[in-house]
């Protein structure tokens, strides 16, 4: 049996005990010990635990974001000018903090708002007293945002969540099953956008998130695509709507 892989997770560990830091996170350094490739620094050990570990960074991000709260003055629009940071699309998560006029500067993340410290982490473990002026992210908000605007990416584990069953008809999930918003996000555009910045960011992460068949998957887009062809001539029209909603009341 070829031993490539215990020598190469030998000189893996022997790099990252030297180089571990006594306030290290102990949960990551279990973590990074119990993998088939040993990470062979802090930062990787790190990246890993979270990678692993997808609604847990997605509970934490949001988290975060409810201690930073919604910046004055914010409210989420969309913008084709990459430089202002605006999104592109209301499909993309709004994050204030991403956009020029409310960046926090270095240091700060740009999904939550809050500073990030040595490694990537939220907590100041070190007692540095200051923010990483070099990062911009904390790395557990990189995989909440991978979720967020991926979640096709971590269908298995969306599975798993659900025990295997279909989240609308209770079936066990097939091979085809597919990833869905329970709340469209086309309607959280149009109907909840006013909402605290905080609250909408759960459309997007694991309380809005489900695992469905994909016959049921097409059944629940028709209906949403019916409903997107009613607002628009309610929209186009609200003067008829308005005079034949009065009409069909008299009967």
């Amino acid at each position: 049996m070829s031993t490539w892989r215990d020598e190469k997770n030998q000189r893996a560990r022997v790099r990252l005990e030297k180089r571990l830091s006594a306030s290290f996170p102990a949960c990551v350094l279990s973590h990074a010990l119990r993998q088939p490739l040993i990470p062979a620094t802090q930062r990787r050990a790190v990246e890993s635990y979270w990678r692993h570990r997808p609604l847990l960074a997605d509970r934490l991000a949001r988290a975060l974001a409810a201690k930073t709260g919604q910046p004055a003055g914010w409210e989420w629009r969309l913008g084709s000018d990459r430089e202002s940071g605006l999104p592109i699309s209301f499909r993309m998560p709004p994050a204030p903090y991403r956009e020029t006029a409310f960046s926090r500067g270095p240091g700060h993340c740009g999904v939550c708002g809050q500073p990030v410290y040595r490694l990537g982490w939220h907590r100041d473990l070190w007692g540095d007293d200051r923010p990483n002026g070099n990062a911009s992210w904390h790395a557990a908000c990189v995989v909440a945002w991978q979720l967020w605007t991926a979640p096709t990416e971590h269908l298995r584990m969306l599975k798993l969540r659900q025990n295997r069953k279909c989240a609308a008809t209770g079936r066990r999930l097939l091979r085809s099953a597919e990833v869905d918003h329970r709340a469209p996000l086309f309607a959280v555009w149009s109907e909840h956008r006013t909402r605290a910045w905080p609250e909408l960011q759960g459309y997007w992460g694991a309380p809005n998130l489900q695992v469905i068949n994909k016959p049921a998957h097409l059944e629940k887009c028709a209906e949403e695509a019916a409903q997107r062809s009613r607002r628009r001539v309610i929209v186009a029209n609200p003067v008829a709507n308005e005079a034949g909603s009065r009409h069909s009341g008299c009967h």
